[in-house]
């Protein structure tokens, strides 16, 4: 596509010229009786794509960066502990809008090109008897780096302190 700048990074993509013509019809009215037989279906299809068989699809019409600010002023408040790890891109920016939101943030900075430490989380949340540690932020994939974390992992380090601190996963 001559005088088309391409990105080439994991996201966001360009848009095919025969996608973005097929955008160009009218909007489904989201009142209409008939958009919920529209929509209804792609709620399960995505269940698939992300083999989810029990849990609850949620459409977010915002970039992933709204996302996160959605969740976190919606279950934290600020003045609320959060312990997060920076290693990467991604993780810098959690990190720098967790504390413009008022959080008091733990970080434990990391070489970039590594991933969650679950180490130091582990001996973070021992370490807090009082259970002052609202919510625990682990960067699955840090693109900026290519990294991938061990969510499952961070998951087990809460469980194993048995610390009830909520886990936000990007």
């Amino acid at each position: 596509m001559a005088g088309f700048t391409h990105l080439f990074i994991p996201g966001p993509t360009n848009i095919p010229e025969e996608v973005r013509q097929a955008m160009n019809l009218p909007m489904e009215d989201m009142r209409a009786g008939s958009f919920p037989d529209l929509t209804l279906p792609l709620f399960e299809d995505i269940k698939k794509v992300f083999k989810n068989e029990t849990g609850r699809v949620f459409i977010y019409p915002s970039s992933g960066t709204g996302a996160w600010e959605a969740a976190m002023t919606n279950v934290l408040s600020p003045g609320d502990r959060v312990l997060m790890s920076r290693f990467g891109q991604f993780s810098h920016l959690w990190v720098d809008m967790a504390e413009r939101l008022g959080f008091e943030v733990d970080v434990i900075d990391c070489e970039w090109g590594t991933g969650v430490p679950l180490d130091l989380y582990a001996e973070k949340l021992r370490a807090d008897k009082a259970h002052r540690i609202k919510a625990v932020f682990c960067t699955q994939n840090e693109t900026a780096t290519g990294v991938t974390s061990d969510v499952a992992g961070c998951r087990a380090v809460l469980d194993a302190a048995n610390h009830p601190a909520l886990l936000f996963v990007d």
